[in-house]
């Protein structure tokens, strides 16, 4: 670089003195320089000097002065610099209002983010609060529930050993009933069997004594009536009632109910009609249950009646599938409280301590009979008029033979015109029992009896006098009934020999055991001389065509 000091002079120029471009232009520079980055104002100056001073000096003593055609273009070139310069300065202006601009919108955005952030925060320790408070929902939920689960626990346990329980108590009342109903059955056995046989016996008996053994009978029967009404409820609330439903026409049931009821309601003097109706027409019942049923009906429509007043029985078809048979009396009718409260256990209706003799468990056990059947039964009563009892059966549609009265084995009975001496083994433990019998059969010259006290001792004696017709108690001692007849039915000598169960154990599943068993018949204590003579016959005819 070329020092101030050793420049050559230049002589002064009015032109020079007026405007120099250079100088102008430096000036500008120097001007711009500064305003553009203040930080630099110095060194910018110095530079715009030092490019003047180097200009100046680069130039030789005896350069002419410039043309004026030099000179303006020099001053157009420094007017286009402070153009650019004026340029700048409004685009520096420019910018740094577009750099508050941006401070401010940075300082809003920054602002909002925060805000936003904020109310993100905000909201997301909402959400974990509402999480950590449903957490804990769960977990109270889910205590709860294993709380409530070990109680259900607890209370299914408790429900199967109350209902263990209560099988248990039931199954201890069922052999309780049982085993009361054969101590009470085996002493009327002797009551009713004798009372019978002297009705009947030669020399006849006196008015009096007739009196006197139709109310031992009528006691007898009663007793023996409350006895099997207590098992009927026994067994139907146990749920164990075993029914046989079978085709049956309508009018052998009816007529056989007819021929029941017609001594009960003579010594009343009720007049019972029993309107015509189809005799084609057939029910699926239990051909016993259903006796059982309507005799009850029956019978309570004669017992609770007026004196000489009547019963109407009639049969009707209500739909294809349903027969009704109602019961109408002209008593003294049922007020609507007492009708809500008819179908309850034990429950006489204020009747207890009348003249008519009663239990309150028949119509219970009825409507359980009727309904486990598929049926209905219901009642219409007006005080002063009368009821009306109807129960509604299923009809038998099935295009196949209606069954009568069965025997209760394959042999029918045949009149026997021979008086060939027949023998009659009897195995009984119970000395009344053994003359109960022996006494039935006196008259009968035909007919010879044996008898055993134990199984074992039948057993030998069937062997050995090979008889037609055995009478076999069940509650042997030693060996049961049944366990006797199987080994009866096992030896070939004895096998065809017709056993008749003769037991105080009438309970229906004891009936249907014995029948499953083999025996040719079973009759229950306390006995009918009528019915065991028809038993008897029946099975001695078998004994023939073996």
């Amino acid at each position: 670089m070329i020092r101030d000091d050793k420049r050559v002079p230049v002589p002064p120029n009015d032109d020079d003195a007026a405007a120099d471009p250079a100088d102008s232009a430096d000036s500008a520079d120097s001007e711009l320089s500064a305003m553009t980055d203040p930080h630099q104002d110095r060194l910018m100056i110095v530079r715009g000097r030092d490019r003047r001073r180097t200009e100046r000096t680069a130039m030789p003593d005896d350069v002419p002065a410039q043309s004026p055609a030099n000179k303006a273009s020099e001053q157009e070139r420094a007017a286009h610099v402070r153009e650019d310069a004026a340029d700048l300065r409004d685009g520096l202006a420019d910018l740094r209002e577009d750099a508050v601009h941006l401070r401010e919108d940075a300082a809003t955005s920054r602002e909002q983010d925060i805000g936003t952030a904020e109310t993100k925060q905000a909201a997301s320790n909402d959400h974990m609060a509402t999480l950590l408070q449903a957490n804990e929902g769960l977990v109270v939920s889910t205590i709860e529930a294993h709380i409530l689960t070990e109680q259900l626990q607890a209370t299914q346990a408790q429900l199967e050993h109350a209902k263990l329980a209560a099988e248990k108590a039931n199954l201890a009342k069922s052999k309780f009933l049982s085993s009361m109903s054969h101590e009470l059955r085996t002493p009327l056995n002797a009551i009713l069997g004798f009372a019978q046989l002297l009705e009947v016996g030669s020399p006849p008996p006196t008015a009096a004594q007739t009196v006197r053994l139709q109310q031992i009978t009528q006691a007898g029967w009663y007793l023996l009536d409350l006895i099997n009404d207590i098992l009927d409820l026994a067994v139907v609330e146990s749920g164990k009632l075993s029914l046989s439903l079978e085709p049956v026409l309508l009018i052998d049931i009816m007529r056989e109910c007819e021929f029941m009821i017609e001594p009960q309601s003579q010594q009343r003097g009720i007049q019972i009609s029993f309107p015509p109706f189809d005799p084609a027409w057939q029910v699926n019942v239990d051909r016993v249950r259903v006796k059982q049923a309507l005799i009850n009906l029956l019978s309570n429509a004669v017992k609770y009646n007026r004196e000489n007043g009547t019963v109407e029985v009639r049969c009707s078809r209500v739909s294809p599938e349903r027969i009704r048979i109602s019961i109408k009396d002209s008593g003294v009718g049922l007020p609507p409280h007492q009708l809500e409260q008819l179908f309850q256990p034990f429950n006489r209706l204020g009747q207890e301590h009348g003249s008519v003799e009663g239990t309150g468990i028949g119509l219970v056990v009825t409507k359980q009979l009727v309904e486990q059947m598929g049926g209905a039964i219901g009642v219409e009563s007006a005080v002063g008029v009368g009821s009306e009892f109807w129960i509604e059966l299923n009809v038998d549609t099935m295009p196949h033979l209606a069954t009568g009265n069965p025997l209760p084995a394959k042999c029918a009975p045949q009149t026997r015109e021979n008086t060939m001496l027949r023998t009659l083994l009897y195995v009984e433990d119970n000395p009344a029992n053994l003359l109960l019998v022996e006494h039935i059969i006196e008259d009968h010259t035909q007919l010879h009896m044996l008898s055993a006290r134990d199984g074992n001792q039948g057993i030998a004696l069937a062997r050995t006098h090979i008889p037609d017709v055995i009478l076999m108690d069940i509650n042997l001692p030693g060996m049961s009934g049944i366990e006797a007849l199987k080994v009866l039915h096992d030896d070939p000598i004895t096998a065809y020999i017709p056993v008749i169960a003769l037991s105080a154990n009438a309970m229906p599943c004891d009936i249907e055991k014995g029948l499953k068993a083999g025996f040719f018949n079973y009759l229950t204590k306390p006995i009918k001389v009528s019915a065991f003579m028809e038993a008897l016959d029946k099975a001695l005819a078998c004994s023939e065509q073996n």
